[in-house]
């Protein structure tokens, strides 16, 4: 289990929430669009409707992580790595960056923006200031603060 509630994920992972512009979708759906470290993330919105306003916003990005891609960097490899962060789809992500934060099943990574990425099996272990590179499944979901 990843989360025992929506407040409780975002209560725990707020010192690693993204900022960004928040553009709320037309009633009715579920997608947060939010643009932060340069690009336009579309989420699944986990904090019930009406509560995003469109404008400034603390969110908590969160992606469940394709194992398939996703690895611990060589200490070779992380030299020079820049962090990368690229939409894949409508709703997923790819990249690299250095993890934050390194727990059993989740890693809180900064590739241009804090990420809280997680599964539901045991990750390799890393420490923190290690680096990594991940490719989500979709969707990313939003923890609005």
């Amino acid at each position: 289990m990843l989360e025992s509630s929506e407040t409780e994920f975002a209560s725990r992972y707020a010192a690693f929430a993204a900022e960004g512009e928040l553009y709320p979708q037309p009633e009715g759906s579920p997608l947060l669009e939010f643009a932060t470290g340069g690009r336009v993330l579309y989420l699944f919105d986990r904090t019930g409707p009406y509560v995003a306003r469109p404008g400034f916003a603390r969110v908590v990005v969160h992606g469940v992580l394709d194992l398939a891609g996703t690895r611990r960097l060589t200490p070779g490899e992380e030299r020079g790595t820049p962090e990368t962060l690229t939409v894949v789809g409508i709703s997923g992500v790819e990249g690299t960056g250095e993890v934050l934060h390194a727990a059993r099943q989740v890693w809180v990574v900064r590739a241009r923006v804090p990420l809280v990425l997680a599964a539901f099996e045991p990750l390799p272990p890393v420490q923190v200031g290690e680096w990594v590179a991940f490719r989500t499944l979709p969707p990313l979901h939003g923890f609005l603060l």
